[in-house]
């Protein structure tokens, strides 16, 4: 279902019985268009807010996020003007997505100044601004909006604030039937599925066919007489007896709503105790997953531009070594027309001679340069001859050089898509930095503290190491592991080199940690991976291998099933 203004005013209920007469005690924007308030009364509550094209969103959140090391100015603005102020209400504009929180605050002289926070939940057109009430006055905006932008209103420091156009639409729980007799006469509208999102606010299409298969098992005919207490007593039961639920399509998230919804009851589902730990579930993955993709698609066009050079390069050489392959021949008749030399007769265009080296003895016929002596056609043969052993000696070892790049680059883009961090981002960069890839030089003064492997604690209460980037790798497998403990990889693709610290492996720790290997792979999408595992002190690094490379030998393959588990993760 979607963010719409109903499932906004069923959040504000639950939001208002607890945040009214807290104190803000913290402000931290840790996204570019995110702030969190920490709030302070008898327990200590973290407000999300975000402005986020793709998942706007307004909740009270559990879970850590990375602060950036400098500040953005909306968060020090927010700092300036909010901190130590206490949220007096709560308040949605009619059933439309924008909610106003006022906030009373001690300014810099001790007088008691009153400001709003109005968050717009509009998908991209969303937004967080701080308005002084006494004036209206814009304060500061997280995203600012300028004339050329939108002719309506504009949002930055300094302007009055106005309220996004009014919709149309009427307000459900404010309204007459005469009123919607006279849209749906003016608009020509049929009782459809889509009816109550046409004429209601704050009811977006998911809701209004979910309402419509309601009124259909209800067995209740829609018409302008009937279709407004139908609504207000549906949405009113809906609002009074929530269900927060979260469905799910094998193991993915789909959808979420404050009550069962029809259309979905054949999917699996979670069950939550109130709005903000639904939200937080739901949004966390998806919210992260999309910024980190977003952070990363730099990094993704350039492996996949070098991939395409790498494919390119190898498509070249094959066709080269193909070429090649007549180089035996050539060479055939270079050496017979040698032997006979004295029979051929200048200006012929070609010769027939016997093939002394074919146990047939048969004839072939060579051809020859009429212009050119016996001598000359002798020493072209043996030029292209040549020529072509030379170049088959550069492209095979320009092959397996490719072929090796090859490899390297598809293990860099493996382990970008399962990145779960900025830092893992930021890692992966500074890897293709040493790797001559990113030409641009590394500031010391400004060098981040690099990631550790991943480290997880078996069922068997084993630990297990999971390198995220070809850097960790190299470090698990010939820095960190000893040379008895067990070392796992996908088989013929790229992934995360798998290191379970002990000798005597028991069945479970194993299948765990090839599950792991499966998951950080290349494979992660399939649904069973071939995994090699072998001791530590059966894989080598060859010489002037790229980070991550390795070989090894006696090992032994288990098939596992790529997916998440819930195991102990240390940091």
């Amino acid at each position: 279902m979607a963010f719409d203004g109903i499932y906004l005013y069923s959040l504000i209920q639950e939001l208002k019985s607890s945040m009214i007469n807290l104190k803000i005690d913290k402000i931290n924007q840790p996204e570019k268009d995110e702030v969190i308030l920490t709030l302070r009364g008898r327990e200590q509550k973290k407000l999300l807010i975000s402005a986020s094209s793709n998942c706007p969103r307004i909740h009270f959140s559990t879970y850590q996020k990375e602060n950036p090391k400098q500040a953005p100015m909306f968060c020090m603005v927010l700092r300036k003007y909010l901190i130590g102020g206490k949220i007096l209400d709560i308040r949605q504009l009619d059933t439309d997505r924008v909610l106003c929180i006022d906030i009373e605050c001690n300014d810099e002289l001790g007088f008691q100044s009153m400001y709003s926070l109005i968050v717009e939940i509009m998908g991209r057109h969303s937004n967080i601004s701080l308005v002084r009430q006494r004036d209206n006055k814009v304060m500061e905006s997280i995203k600012h909006i300028s004339f050329d932008v939108n002719s309506y209103r504009v949002l930055y420091p300094g302007v009055n604030y106005v309220f996004p156009p009014k919709s149309s639409k009427l307000n459900p729980f404010n309204t007459t039937s005469q009123d919607i007799s006279s849209i749906i006469l003016e608009n020509n509208l049929g009782f459809d599925d889509n009816i109550f999102s046409k004429l209601f606010t704050g009811i977006a299409k998911p809701l209004s066919k979910e309402l419509f298969l309601l009124a259909t098992a209800k067995n209740i005919t829609l018409n302008e007489n009937t279709i407004l207490d139908f609504t207000i007593n549906t949405l009113n039961s809906l609002l009074n007896n929530k269900d927060h639920v979260i469905y799910l399509d094998n193991g993915i998230f789909k959808d979420f709503s404050f009550f069962n919804l029809i259309s979905l009851k054949e999917y699996e589902t979670l069950h939550f105790d109130s709005h903000s730990e639904l939200l937080d579930i739901y949004y966390v993955n998806k919210d992260k997953q999309e910024r980190l993709s977003n952070r990363g698609q730099e990094l993704h066009r350039l492996l996949h531009t070098n991939i395409e050079r790498c494919k390119k390069k190898i498509s070249i050489l094959e066709s080269t070594l193909k070429d090649c392959e007549e180089k035996d021949s050539i060479k055939l008749k270079g050496e017979l027309l040698t032997s006979y030399i004295y029979s051929i007769n200048a200006g012929s265009k070609s010769v027939e001679l016997l093939n002394y080296y074919s146990d047939t003895e048969e004839y072939i016929t060579i051809s020859l340069d009429e212009n050119k002596s016996p001598s000359e056609n002798v020493q072209n043969y043996f030029k292209k001859y040549n020529k072509l052993k030379k170049s088959e000696e550069n492209a095979i070892a320009q092959l397996a050089l490719a072929n090796e790049e090859l490899e390297y680059l598809n293990s860099v883009d493996s382990n970008l898509n399962n990145v779960e961090t900025y830092t893992d981002i930021e890692d992966i960069k500074s890897e293709l930095m040493d790797s001559g890839y990113i030409k641009f030089k590394k500031n010391p003064k400004n060098k981040n503290k690099p990631s550790k492997p991943m480290h997880f604690i078996s069922s068997d209460g084993i630990d297990i190491y999971v390198g995220k980037n070809n850097i960790q790798n190299d470090f698990l497998t010939l820095k960190f592991a000893s040379k008895t403990d067990v070392w796992l990889h996908a088989k013929n693709m790229p992934g995360s080199h798998v290191i379970i610290k002990t000798t005597d492996v028991p069945e479970q720790t194993l299948e765990e940690a090839a599950t792991l290997a499966a998951f950080y792979s290349k494979g992660k999408n399939s649904s069973k991976v071939p995994i090699d595992y072998t001791a530590v002190k059966n894989v080598k690094k060859p010489s002037g291998a790229k980070p991550g490379m390795v070989i090894y030998y006696t090992n032994k393959t288990i098939y596992a099933e790529p997916k998440e588990l819930d195991l102990k993760k240390l940091k």
